[in-house]
């Protein structure tokens, strides 16, 4: 009786180290794919059904009763004239006409002697010129006007012109040259130490400190209004997007330099007509910080899992689904095409389902998305659901496979959300991609010096691409603002600042 017991314990335990090992090479496989394999998301390359791999395109597309051609339609083939991608390329360049001719003492017939007369010009070819930018220098003066008038009859009157407001006093800033430092760092993801090279290689010696100092006093004195008032507007909207990432900051209170800080990013939805992605720095990733953001919100918020969210209170949370996809994803094994991979792949399939009903219904109205959903998407998520419930209890709940599952089943109710509303979306991917531009230049730039000029930072990425999402070029609309804001009574009359929203038709025409 005690051997029979032993040998079942030692099956158990035989049971448990191969389902260890099993978790281990999944976590190796995991791993080595993340540092090694593609990052994007894409599933195309899978092979699941729908969506052939390039080698296999040929086996995949082959039927034996797919007619001919005709050849009458194969005689009277012409190929058609493309269109010259070097024209398209440099359609909106200007161009600038060189004619290669002879020298005066040139134009003689070598035969007869005679002098040669120009009889017409011949195209050649097209070239790009590169013409390095110039740095000038403007020294501004003030003409003063008196009347001899009054000076003859022993009164003295004079007046000088007006001169523009400088975009910072004492300084020799303007507004053309802060916008190109701003533009290089936050849109071309450019340091402030390389700028400092370039600078010197224009014949300026411009330190990063100074640029630092041109770019915090710019946007306290200029620029932050403006993205006070789109965060207000922004709070009225209905639907939003949020994302968050990390980003390290120096010589915060009471917190090391290797402390992880956060940049959130708010966004409104797909078809807004007053589009906003509004950047905020916070010293955390809390959710009191999205709570007190959002404290007078009520809406609907598109997210993603995160626990945070849920002290919001007053609002219609949707989680993304291109997330949960992501889970199933990465529970696939090394071979996509093998056995292992079948139930992963058949979520995978139920969600890319949906995804390809979600981009036919996008030309609907919010109406009629809404109803399309219910009638189009329903089945696939009840399908869906039902595959999950039917293979949730068969699969390690610690494998990847296990962690995608219960994911799902957690998130239910997150996950379905979107169908409440024609307006919502089927995933976070907005706020991701507006985001993405702060990671890339996170990466050179590496940290912010100050919690000061972390909420710059923020505040210009608030404005760059928000300029973007209403069709505008970023470096124009900062340029207008820090050229037309100085001077004028905004804090007196802050409705003047709506002349500054980038809806704006004056806007709108300027800064395109």
């Amino acid at each position: 009786m005690e051997v029979k017991v032993k040998a079942v314990d030692l099956e158990k335990r035989i049971k448990e180290l191969e389902n260890e090992n099993l978790l281990l090479q999944e976590k190796v496989l995991f791993l080595t794919r993340k540092l090694y394999g593609r990052t994007t998301e894409q599933t195309s390359s899978l092979g699941f059904e729908g969506q052939m791999s390039l080698f296999d395109e040929a086996e995949e597309s082959a039927d034996a009763s797919a007619p001919e051609p005709d050849m009458k339609d194969v005689l009277s083939y012409r190929r058609k004239k493309r269109k010259d991608h070097k024209e398209e390329l440099l359609k909106d360049v200007p161009h600038e006409k060189k004619l290669c001719t002879l020298a005066e003492e040139d134009r003689f017939c070598e035969t007869c002697g005679e002098a040669l007369y120009s009889v017409g010009e011949e195209f050649v070819r097209t070239e790009i010129e590169f013409i390095p930018a110039k740095v000038r220098v403007i020294d501004f003066y003030r003409e003063t006007f008196e009347c001899r008038k009054c000076r003859k009859e022993g009164r003295e009157y004079m007046e000088k012109s007006p001169m523009p407001y400088p975009v910072m006093q004492h300084s020799y800033a303007s507004a053309g040259a802060v916008t190109w430092v701003i533009h290089q760092k936050y849109e071309l993801a450019v340091p402030l130490y390389r700028q400092e090279k370039e600078w010197g290689a224009l014949g300026v010696a411009l330190s990063r400190a100074t640029m630092s100092n041109w770019i915090l006093t710019c946007y306290r004195d200029w620029l932050s209004p403006v993205v006070e008032l789109l965060h207000q507007k922004l709070s009225k909207q209905k639907y939003l997007h949020i994302d968050e990432k990390p980003v390290q900051v120096m010589n915060e209170p009471d917190r090391k330099n290797t402390t992880d800080s956060y940049m959130w990013v708010y966004c409104s939805i797909k078809g807004s007509p007053h589009p906003i992605r509004q950047f905020v720095y916070e010293p955390g990733r809390g959710g009191k910080y999205p709570q007190e953001y959002l404290k007078d919100y009520s809406g609907f918020i598109h997210t993603d899992a995160y626990k945070g969210y849920e002290k919001v209170v007053g609002v219609t949370r949707c989680i993304c689904w291109t997330h949960l996809r992501r889970y199933f994803v990465e529970a696939l094994p090394k071979d996509a095409k093998g056995q292992e991979s079948t139930l992963p792949a058949q979520a995978i399939k139920y969600i890319n389902q949906l995804f390809e009903i979600e981009k036919k219904l996008e030309v609907l109205s919010p109406e009629g998305k809404k109803e399309q959903r219910r009638i189009q998407e329903s089945p696939v998520l009840d399908a869906f659901w039902s595959w999950v419930e039917e293979t949730a209890p068969k699969i390690l709940p610690s494998s990847r496979l296990g962690k995608a599952l219960t994911y799902a089943v957690n998130q239910k109710t997150g996950l379905m959300n979107y169908l409440l509303d024609g307006n919502c979306s089927i995933s976070n991917n907005l706020a991701e991609n507006s985001i993405r531009p702060f990671t890339i230049g996170r990466k050179n730039w590496l940290f912010s010096g100050s919690p000061k000029g972390a909420e710059a930072s923020a505040g210009i990425y608030t404005l760059i691409e928000t300029a973007k999402a209403n069709g505008l070029s970023p470096r124009k609309y900062i340029q207008f603002i820090l050229s037309d804001i100085p001077g004028t009574a905004f804090l007196e009359y802050p409705e003047y600042l709506e002349e500054y929203m980038p809806w704006d038709p004056l806007i709108q025409k300027i800064c395109r």
